[in-house]
Order: C-alpha cells, then sequence, then structure tokens
C-alpha cells in the first residue's frame, strides 16, 4: 500500500514481541478465569484486576526495551513474563487451597509486587548499562561481592529446613544464592576471555581425549573447593551444583576441550559422594531419592522426616496425560514446600504430563534463545557471558525438576519465575534483563554491518572517496577539460578522448 513504509529491522522485533506479550496476557488472564471457575464456581472476583495488571505490565516492559534496546530478541520478554504470570496463577491457586488447609497468608500478592519490581529493574539495568562490555573492567568486584553472599548463609542464624540458604536484611529474608549466579557468570567470562589460551592447553592422551595439563587444574579445582565448602557448611546441594556447573561449561566453551568436561564430572561426582556420605542433611536427601517410600515404614531410615517425595510422584501419576484441571488437585498433600520448588507438582498433577512438558518447553526456548544470542555476539565477553547466563538457568530448572521427579536427590531450590521468592524473581529479572543488553548490541552490530556495503553501492559515482591517485574518475576528466580549455587547444570532441590515444608506444631498446 503507498504511504505505507516497511519496517525496520528493529520495528519488525519489537512487533512480534507486541503479539507475544497480548498472547501472554490472554493465557494468564484465562487460566486465573479457569482456576477460579474450578475452586469457587465463578470466575474470580479480581479478573479484570489481574488482567488490567499484566497488560499494564506488560506494557511498561514491551516500551522500556523499545526504547533502551530497541534490537533485542523480541522473545526473551515474552517468554519471562508467561512464566512468570503462569507462577501467579499457580501461587493465588494454592494460596486458595494452603489458606484453608493450614491457615496462613497469601503468597500471591507479594509475588505480584516482586514481580513490578522484578520488571522495574530489568528497565533500570537497561537503562543504565548501554554495554554489556563495561561489565568487563569490573570482574573481581562481582567475584568478591559473590564470594561474600555465598559464606553470609553459613554465618546467618536463619536455618529453615535443613539448609543455610537464607539471611535477613532489615527484616525480610534473602537468598543470596540466586544473585550468585549472574555474579560468578560475570566473572568467569571476563576470566577466561583474558586466560583461555592457556586454559586451552592440552597434557597426555587419556582413553582418546586430552586431558588438562596438572598446573591447569588450579582455576577449577579453587572452584570445586569452594562449591565443597557450600555444600558442606550450607548444605546447599543446588547451589553448590549450580555454581560448579556453570564454571565447566564456560570453561569447555571458552577451551572447546573435552577434557574438561572429564574433570568437571569426576571432580563432582567425587565430591558429591563423599559429603553424601558423611553430612547428615545430604545423606539423608539421597536416602529418601533412593527409597521415595521409606517415611511409611515403621522405622524410616535417620534423616527422613518428610514424604514429599513420594507425594510429588503420587501427584504426577494422578495427573496423567492431560492432568485432572486447574484448581481441581490436591497440591497441598506436599504440605510447606508446594509453593517453592514443588510447584513443578502442581503442573504434573492439574496440567497433566502435557503442562509439564509445555513449561519445560517455554524454559527450554529461553535457553536456546540465550545460547543464539552467545552464537550472534561479536565480543568474546559477551559470548561467553550469555552462555554463562543461560547454563545457569538451565542448570538450576534441571536440579529443580530432576529432583522433583526422582531424577536427582532434592535440592532445595526455587524454580525460576514460577515459585514463591522475591530473591529468586528479581535476580532472574536482571538476567533477562542481561540477555536483553547482549543481544541487542548483537543485533545492533550486525545491522550496522549490513548498512556498510549497501550505503556504499547506493553511492553515486561522484560522492564516492577519492581514489588512491587523490580524485575520482568524473573529478579528474573535468579537471583534464578544464586544462584542454584553458590552454585554447583542442576542441568538444578532443576533450573526452582517451588519454591512451596520445601515447606513444615506448622503444624496446633505449636510445642510441
Amino acid at each position: 500500500m503507498r504511504g505505507l513504509k516497511p519496517l525496520t529491522p528493529a520495528g519488525a522485533r519489537r512487533r512480534t514481541e507486541a503479539l507475544l506479550l497480548a498472547l501472554t496476557v490472554g493465557i494468564t488472564a484465562l487460566g486465573h478465569a479457569s482456576a477460579g471457575l474450578a475452586l469457587n464456581g465463578a470466575l474470580p472476583v479480581d479478573l479484570a484486576a489481574f488482567t488490567a495488571g499484566m497488560s499494564l505490565l506488560a506494557l511498561v516492559a514491551h516500551l522500556g526495551v523499545r526504547r533502551f534496546a530497541a534490537y533485542a530478541d523480541p522473545l526473551v520478554l515474552p517468554l519471562a513474563l508467561l512464566l512468570t504470570g503462569l507462577g501467579l496463577v499457580l501461587l493465588h491457586r494454592l494460596d486458595h487451597a494452603y489458606v484453608e488447609q493450614f491457615g496462613g497468608d497469601a503468597y500471591a500478592p507479594g509475588q505480584l509486587l516482586w514481580t513490578v519490581v522484578g520488571v522495574a529493574a530489568c528497565l533500570l539495568v537497561l537503562a543504565l548499562l548501554r554495554d554489556h562490555r563495561r561489565l568487563q573492567r569490573f570482574i573481581y568486584l562481582p567475584m568478591a561481592a559473590a564470594l561474600a553472599l555465598l559464606a553470609a548463609p553459613a554465618f546467618s542464624p536463619a536455618d529453615t529446613y535443613g539448609a543455610k540458604r537464607w539471611i535477613v536484611v532489615g527484616g525480610m529474608s534473602v537468598q543470596p544464592g540466586e544473585f550468585v549466579k549472574i555474579m560468578i557468570a560475570v566473572f568467569f567470562a571476563g576470566y577466561l576471555v583474558v586466560h583461555r589460551e592457556a586454559l586451552a592447553l592440552t597434557g597426555r592422551r587419556f582413553l582418546g581425549m586430552r586431558l588438562p595439563p596438572m598446573r591447569r587444574l588450579g582455576p577449577i579445582a579453587t572452584v570445586w573447593i569452594l562449591s565443597l565448602l557450600v555444600l558442606v557448611f550450607e548444605r546447599d546441594l543446588g547451589t553448590s551444583l549450580i555454581f560448579f556447573g556453570v564454571f565447566v561449561v564456560m570453561l569447555y566453551v571458552a577451551t572447546e576441550r573435552t577434557g574438561w568436561i572429564v574433570c568437571g564430572l569426576v571432580m563432582a561426582a567425587g565430591g558429591a559422594f563423599a559429603v553424601g556420605s558423611t553430612e547428615p542433611h545430604v545423606k539423608a536427601r539421597v536416602a529418601a531419592w533412593l527409597d521415595p517410600l521409606s517415611y511409611y515404614r515403621e522405622q524410616p531410615p535417620p534423616g527422613v522426616t518428610s514424604d514429599q517425595a513420594a507425594q510429588a510422584l503420587f501427584g504426577f501419576g494422578s495427573g496423567g496425560m492431560s492432568g485432572t484441571g486447574l484448581g481441581r488437585g490436591h497440591p497441598e498433600l506436599i504440605k510447606f514446600a508446594g509453593r517453592s520448588d514443588f510447584i513443578l507438582t502442581t503442573v504434573g498433577e492439574e496440567l497433566g504430563l502435557a503442562g509439564v512438558m509445555a513449561v519445560l518447553l517455554l524454559y527450554a526456548l529461553l535457553v536456546q534463545r540465550g545460547l543464539r544470542m552467545a552464537l550472534g555476539a561479536r565480543d568474546p565477553f559477551g559470548k561467553l557471558l550469555a552462555v554463562g547466563l543461560s547454563a545457569a538457568l538451565a542448570l538450576q530448572v534441571f536440579v529443580v525438576a530432576g529432583g522433583v521427579t526422582g531424577l536427582i536427590p532434592l535440592t532445595g531450590k526455587a524454580l525460576p519465575f514460577l515459585a514463591k521468592g522475591g530473591s529468586s524473581l528479581l535476580a532472574n529479572w536482571i538476567m533477562v534483563a542481561l540477555l536483553l543488553r547482549i543481544s541487542d548490541g548483537a543485533e545492533r552490530q550486525r545491522e550496522a554491518g549490513r548498512r556498510r556495503p549497501a550505503a556504499a553501492a547506493a553511492r553515486p559515482a561522484y560522492a564516492r572517496p577519492p581514489g588512491p591517485g587523490g580524485a575520482g574518475p568524473l573529478t579528474q576528466r573535468a579537471s583534464g577539460a578544464r586544462r584542454g580549455r584553458g590552454a585554447g587547444g583542442a576542441g568538444r570532441e578532443e576533450q573526452h578522448e582517451p588519454a591512451a590515444r596520445h601515447e606513444q608506444p615506448a622503444r624496446p631498446g633505449g636510445p642510441g
């Protein structure tokens, strides 16, 4: 149609994002209405307010990304908001069951407030951090803060359900491990950019693989020892696995040496076996993992004091393929952890295997977009940072989903975006901001590279830069013509004759 200009690459991306955000708001509103109909037989009284709040949140986030990161990936923000919205729907549904069964306070209003704070933090990071490469100048500062945050729970009196993950700040409980995963990704990215040549050296061959030399095992040994200290003194299996796993993944991507993966797996397995055989809390979780039904015996194994693992399997089994329906299950049987890591059990029971696979695919798509950003980034720091953030998200989803489904022992970590917890939600939205910034920078550089050849090809000949002789061909022709007229010599036809016509062929021999 006349008068309509084609969309720019940035405009096309933001239009796609706006359409997906509208779909996100519709899905979350439909889920909230469905849960209300199942629980009370009528639409929720706050359905209009919930829909308006999600719409306003999506609009503000979209306008902020359009203003500060116009070239960013169009799927990251809708995926993050969809997972957050589904978490709000599930928490509202779980509040109804838990308050009715056990009393206490509802968590959904507080989670909605933390969602607003998380989105605001995401936009603030995009507004202040205009280039992700600035983080490379301060890599040791995040690592120092990460070490301090990792050690803080060990000295805190807050000990919840056997693990030390929280610190109390101003009357609020904060989980430092959620922010540590971002800080260590920043540090490891900057460290590996500088030292990847030395770490890429190989040693002896073993089983067809080149293992790293012993003198280069210092960094991975240091990180391994730190992760073991977290596991021993804080009994936090999830943070320990994520901390060590992110470093091994980033080390492999930086050096492309399979030997680092082998060393990391061997060290992780050895450390987990040693700590799991001696530390009582970790040992009890391993026992519950090996035999979830042991709680129902007359004499359960030492440390097995909850039937959560068994109830989670019962919930997945009763859900079947399509689930019992949102609001028609019994997630309160999980007891205290049903709104944190065991929130995936509610998905499996009420939405079935189809719902669990849909949620896991949303996480997988978000991780895939992060890895795609790593491939598109032009700078090594941006590549490694995108890989580290994506690996942290993937590992956290794995340890939570694997623990709930019985694949690995329970870790107690919160499922990103879905589970309750302000620390987890805020940290994950900051991670989204960094991924958006990396994507925006990569696409801007790619678009600038596309425009240069097109601009040079479309430039008129008289506007092109002069050649090696100092002037362009038309300038030389015009100046030659002016010189001819000024000398009073050749006419119009002679001015345009090629110069080669007046040149005499060189003699093969010299004079004489």
